[in-house]
């Protein structure tokens, strides 16, 4: 089942980040991205955060379960969306635990097809 992109309206209003948390659909579920990171992802309405030490230290009893088949296990916060204070904190060191984004590759230049000249 898809995710409806009104709980993704909900779960970034929960967050209150305003412009700095984004989100981008994904094969019918979504991606959040807070300042260009992917910090978790919405799947059949519900709130995967990404897995990493934030997680572990600040909601070490969170359910886990894959956001998708094949996927690995991720915390599941759908408990924290009550409770808005604490999966901001969560969503924030998650992020400042996260890799920068790597740059935009440019694309190659093609070479002359030597057959059109």
């Amino acid at each position: 089942m898809a995710s409806d992109k009104d709980f993704v309206l909900y779960v970034a209003e929960q967050i209150g980040l305003g412009s700095r948390l984004t989100y981008r659909k994904m094969f019918g579920e979504y991606a959040l991205y807070l300042d260009e990171k992917v910090v978790a992802f919405v799947c059949d309405n519900s709130l995967f955060i990404k897995p990493s030490a934030a997680a572990e230290t600040l909601a070490p009893d969170l359910p886990q379960a894959p956001p998708y088949p094949g996927a690995k296990n991720y915390p599941v916060a759908d408990e924290l969306l009550d409770d808005a204070d604490e999966l901001r904190r969560l969503v924030i060191e998650t992020a400042r635990l996260l890799p920068a984004p790597a740059p935009p590759r440019k694309p190659r230049k093609r070479k002359p097809d030597a057959a059109a000249t």
